[in-house]
């Protein structure tokens, strides 16, 4: 939960929802509830977000306003018990209606078969009266109920639709049966439509069913994700090993991890050391060795060793936890797109109602002989068939599949405008260091004058002096030497910006730049000074090495390119986006790392004031821009972007602004995210375009449009098969989504 001022906002599963139109009356009803200032319903993950003012309204009063009309919310203090609640409310919901659904149609199997072929027999519309009322007022009365509930508050819904198409025809049904003689003085036979009824229940149920069934689907990248964290871990509490639930792990516990075990909260290594997998929070596929000091992560998996921990993020702290968050975040958000097709599932019952109204007057006054019997069938019809469940679903459905394939590809989106804008770029603006380099200085060449003999006693002695040095490249230079031991220093002296000078083992060392060994009287090796001009021509940073004043060596140091760098801006370009790259680096090393990249447009000794600029010229020049980065000097910049992308391994201010962050150093990410988007939206386009004809071609077809030219009339029972496989059919295509190439 999160509190700014006064108003809190929180989001809760709801209970109760059946179609889009559900969604538009909880938040309708919600959000003119006093002391709720916003309420958004993302009905393929049956949730609400709402901001309310605590002074004004709690959260049992919001469940009371809502079970007012037919839903409720799950209110629990733990997250997770709101989650598992849900989901057994869901399993209960699910069996419900399999059960309703297998009755049902045992039920109506009989009534078709009278209908169809035994209607003439003097007790058919007896025996089909008696099966139809267990058909629609034991297992399909929550149509009725949903109805009524809505109809008290003015309001309506699927439900409305059905209990209205089915409730019209059994009552006209019904009359017919007990009173044929009313229709035989008027020259008219007395048809009943209890087969009509009953079948419209039954495809109604077995649509909801299949459809709660594709639904759970598009969940499945969140729930592995909260899959990864076990229920359980070991701890030393007072001196003893105990196993505890993880939610009551503290601060400052020591936990055990043995072979295989998942790591269950954040920490540091505290002893014994392992392999660990974390390929979930880097996308590296080989483990990382842990030893003490270490820190390690939830949810990432130990290999073969076994080691202690100190928990140091517990609960909605850790990182699995924020990764969660976000997901589910971004599957609750709502596309653009999304809003239109909200606010026309909410007006689209009534005008339905108002269109059924209208055929069944226009067939009694123009239709003929059997005027009444066409009109009550092609209201029926209207009804049925205009159910607005497909265009509820279209784009929550096609948005939640494609935040999860992000997740899976470690393309962490945190809303889905984000994900449908993306498609839309047309310039990607690269930061260098840590987005198209590593982002740590690396020794890259080390080479010795052929007269230097012991070589690797030199380089051990080197890396002892160094490793007393507090300068940045030192770092580079310890991590590089490989040495069990290391000997000791009898003299160490730093001259900043210069270099350092030491004695060990007897030889007098001046480690620097080869300006500081000419002035220590060192006169440079000339096979040395041509590698010299060689590799800062390469933009590495180098550094020379002096033993007792002649020179003996060199070391180059550069912030190498990651592996798929060059690749993943081909991969772009061939996308047909222009790339660019921004540095505070000099223009000599930027110039290198472009060339090396393939991109020809770049800016070297850049601010984050220019960053952002640059990013405000290309988008005045029209495009849609992305911007990629990994510090806090990349946060305007991803701020003012229309796509803002954050590395994972970057600082956390940057990825608390941008909309994506890569959970892995591989730049080939982005491509992905970009191909991930363009087909999400390419789904999204598909699922309106059927929900939006299939109405409208459904709709007059069952109105009876065709009648005039054929004799066509649409049967109440294809039009509720027909209902049910577009909602399904919607679905299914979001979920083929889960199974594209990025």
């Amino acid at each position: 939960m999160e509190a700014t001022t006064d108003i809190k906002k929180i989001t809760l599963p709801v209970t109760g929802m059946s179609c889009a139109a559900c969604a538009v009356s909880v938040e309708s009803m919600l959000g003119h509830t006093k002391g709720v200032s916003d309420a958004a319903v993302n009905y393929a993950n049956q949730s609400v977000a709402v901001s309310y003012d605590p002074d004004l309204i709690d959260l049992p009063e919001m469940d009371r306003v809502l079970q007012s009309i037919g839903y409720g919310l799950i209110i629990e203090e733990n997250e997770e018990d709101a989650i598992a609640e849900q989901e057994k409310i869901q399993q209960e919901h699910y069996l419900q209606l399999k059960n309703k659904a297998i009755y049902t149609g045992i039920l109506t199997a009989p009534i078709v078969v009278l209908g169809m072929f035994f209607m003439n027999w003097t007790y058919a519309n007896y025996i089909m009266l008696a099966l139809t009322i267990p058909v629609l007022f034991i297992y399909g009365r929550g149509f009725f109920v949903n109805a009524w509930n809505q109809a008290r508050h003015r309001k309506a819904n699927m439900d409305t639709l059905v209990a209205l198409s089915t409730g019209v025809a059994f009552l006209f049904s019904t009359f017919n049966t007990f009173f044929p003689a009313f229709w035989h003085a008027r020259g008219l036979h007395p048809h009943v439509y209890f087969e009509a009824s009953a079948v419209i229940a039954f495809f109604i149920l077995l649509g909801k069913l299949m459809e709660e069934r594709a639904k759970s689907n598009t969940s499945d990248a969140l729930k592995k994700l909260i899959g990864l964290q076990p229920k359980t871990v070991k701890v030393y509490r007072d001196g003893a090993e105990t196993e505890i639930p993880v939610r009551e792990v503290r601060l400052g516990d020591e936990v055990i991890i043995r072979s295989g075990e998942k790591i269950p909260v954040d920490g540091t290594v505290a002893s014994g050391s392992s392999f660990v997998d974390e390929s979930l929070m880097t996308g590296e596929p080989i483990p990382a060795e842990k030893k003490p000091g270490d820190s390690v992560f939830a949810g990432t998996i130990n290999q073969t060793g076994s080691f202690t921990f100190t928990a140091e993020k517990v609960g909605k702290q850790t990182v699995l936890a924020q990764i969660i968050k976000t997901v589910q975040a971004a599957q609750g958000s709502k596309a653009p797109v999304q809003r239109l097709a909200d606010r026309i599932a909410g007006i689209f019952v009534p005008v339905v109602i108002g269109i059924a109204m209208l055929t069944f007057v226009a067939w009694l006054v123009w239709g003929g002989e059997n005027a009444i019997t066409h009109a009550m069938l092609t209201a029926v019809s209207v009804l049925v068939i205009a159910c607005p469940c497909a265009l509820g679903l279209a784009t929550p459905t096609a948005m939640m599949v494609g935040v999860g394939k992000g997740a899976e590809n470690n393309i962490l989106i945190r809303d889905a405008e984000s994900l449908e804008k993306a498609y839309k770029v047309d310039a990607v603006i690269l930061d260098k260091t840590g987005t198209l380099t590593e982002g740590r200085p690396q020794v890259t060449d080390w080479k010795w004058a052929a007269s230097v003999q012991n070589q690797p006693q030199h380089s051990a002695a080197v890396k002892a002096l160094e490793s007393r040095s507090e300068h940045p490249l030192a770092t580079a230079i310890v991590q590089h030497v490989d040495t069990a031991g290391q000997p000791e220093v009898t003299r160490f002296e730093s001259l900043t910006g210069s270099g350092i000078r030491g004695v060990v083992a007897g030889n007098a060392y001046s480690i620097g730049t080869f300006q500081f060994l000419e002035k220590e009287g060192v006169r440079l090796d000339a096979a040395l000074q041509s590698a010299y001009d060689t590799l800062t021509a390469q933009a590495k940073t180098v550094i020379g090495i002096a033993i007792n004043g002649q020179h003996a060596g060199l070391v180059a140091i550069a912030d190498q390119l990651k592996p798929t760098s060059r690749e993943a801006v081909a991969r772009l370009r061939g996308q047909g986006i222009e790339v660019h790259m921004l540095t505070g680096d000099n223009a000599q090393t930027a110039a290198a790392v472009a060339f090396q990249v393939g991109i020809d447009s770049f800016r070297a000794e850049v601010k984050p004031d220019d960053k952002m600029q640059f990013v405000q010229k290309l988008q005045s020049a029209g495009k849609t821009v992305a911007m990629v980065g990994d510090g806090i000097n990349d946060s305007q910049a991803l701020a003012q972007a229309d796509v803002s992308v954050a590395m994972g391994k970057g600082s956390d201010i940057a990825m608390d602004v941008a909309k994506m962050t890569l959970i892995t150093s591989d730049l080939l990410a982005l491509p992905k995210a970009l191909t991930l988007s363009r087909k999400t939206v390419v789904t999204i386009r598909q699922n309106l375009f059927w929900a939006f004809i299939y109405n409208l071609i459904g709709i007059p077809i069952a109105a009876g449009a065709l009648y005039p030219l054929n004799g066509f009339l649409l049967d109440p029972m294809i039009a509720g098969g027909a209902m049910a496989l577009s909602s399904v059919s919607v679905v299914m295509n979001s979920l083929r989504l889960k199974g594209s190439r990025l």
